[in-house]
């Protein structure tokens, strides 16, 4: 589904990606790890189409997308969860999930103030997300009005909705307390099994090894390893890695 084809990206004099090429399969949780600096969010920004490589290619279920802006990779079915959340503070839960599914600015407005009829349609596609995510008896409340972990359930309940085939979630329980972890976790399980494919960076390891099919491991810009969680484990250039850190 997604190729990264010996992807670099240099910052003056350092090489961030150094030649990184992978590939994520439709249906399983693929997660990026590495220690702080590795060019883990650059890999993110740079199959985002936030940043531009030096070379290498980034191929999307068969098409070249590596010039593509980043509005034109959130089209062709790439949603991303970002480190920060973003949601609107002043926005009802509803509203907030309204961005993802009327992607132009003029038809969520226009729905917010009443100028466009919200359907029956997005109605039961918002319901169905707030139910997957334990947030159905919240959908009126303020955002502002949560804590971060239920911000982050929003937020991940939005990119979700945004139309997709694949979701790169970038570091989505950081900062999340350990019974909504597990909320994610079996979160992600269920998209698993309903063929999604996903793409994450997380630093909570024990999260990582029991959630995800494949383990792609970054160190100074480039992958030093990558396998089942098992095979990623006891592997010394793994340790080695994370310990010289």
């Amino acid at each position: 589904m997604l190729k990264v084809k010996n992807l670099k990206k240099y910052f003056g004099g350092v090489k961030a990606v150094d030649g990184c090429s992978f590939e994520v399969k439709q249906g399983t949780i693929t997660a990026l790890i590495g220690p702080n600096g590795s060019g883990k969010t650059t890999v993110f920004n740079l199959i985002s189409g936030i940043l531009k490589e030096d070379s290498g290619k980034v191929i999307f279920d068969n098409i070249d997308i590596t010039h593509f802006s980043p509005e034109a990779v959130s089209n062709i079915g790439i949603s991303r969860l970002f480190q920060q959340t973003r949601l609107f503070n002043n926005l009802t839960v509803k509203e907030n999930l309204l961005l993802a599914l009327d992607n132009e600015d003029t038809k969520f407005w226009k729905n917010v103030f009443g100028f466009n009829k919200i359907t029956k349609e997005k109605e039961e596609k918002i319901r169905e997300m707030l139910n997957l995510v334990g947030m159905e008896r919240f959908e009126n409340k303020l955002a502002r009005e949560f804590s971060y972990g239920q911000k982050r359930l929003v937020d991940l309940a939005r990119t979700i909705l945004n139309p997709h085939k694949l979701l790169m979630l970038d570091e989505p329980v950081a900062g999340v307390n350990p019974y909504l972890r597990e909320e994610i976790a079996e979160i992600l399980k269920t998209l698993k099994k309903q063929g999604e494919a996903v793409l994450l960076i997380e630093h909570d390891m024990n999260f990582t090894l029991k959630l995800a099919d494949c383990i792609i491991v970054m160190g100074g810009g480039k992958i030093i390893a990558e396998g089942k969680p098992e095979e990623i484990k006891g592997n010394p250039k793994v340790l080695e890695a994370y310990l010289g850190e």
